[in-house]
């Protein structure tokens, strides 16, 4: 409560004393997580006041998450399409292993094109790389190869160069 004195003007020895109540502040919780703060107005300042025209407030817009930025994949190593052909009649199925499939003849089995006649459109990264046929299980190398070499079997693996 605030007590404000004021001197009469016909009688300076009288003061009146008025008495007014200072603003009420009540907090007022809600369903969000913070509360709100109202504050009570004396009666007659309300009934001064103008009308106020109630807006509603847009909405905030919705908030994405922005995504991680990526990188780009490192580019894969530059290959060459090789093809190699074996003429072999009487082979029932023929794969071609070296180097560059890890030994493993089931990565590159080759295709029948007739007569006898197997090919394979191998995907080899440039380099120096050893291999051998696989005809019907059994590791041959290749007869048209320009180059050969020893290996550790007692055999040889025929070599393909293969440029940038």
């Amino acid at each position: 409560m605030i007590k404000t004195t004021k001197k009469l003007k016909n009688n300076p020895a009288k003061a009146e004393v008025s008495k007014t109540e200072a603003p009420k502040t009540e907090v007022v919780k809600t369903n969000s997580s913070k509360p709100t703060v109202t504050k009570v107005v004396a009666a007659e300042a309300i009934a001064a006041a103008k009308p106020v025209a109630v807006v509603p407030m847009p909405k905030p817009a919705a908030v994405v998450p922005a995504l991680p930025m990526s990188t780009p994949a490192p580019k894969p190593a530059p290959r060459n399409v090789v093809s190699l052909e074996l003429v072999k009649p009487e082979a029932k199925s023929v794969a071609v292993a070296g180097s560059f499939n890890e030994w493993k003849p089931e990565k590159t089995p080759l295709i029948s094109l007739g007569n006898g006649r197997w090919k394979g459109d191998l995907n080899v990264k440039p380099g120096r790389h050893e291999y051998l046929f696989v005809v019907d299980g059994q590791w041959l190398p290749d007869p048209n190869a320009k180059e050969s070499v020893a290996n550790p079997f007692g055999g040889t693996n025929s070599v393909l160069i293969v440029s940038e």
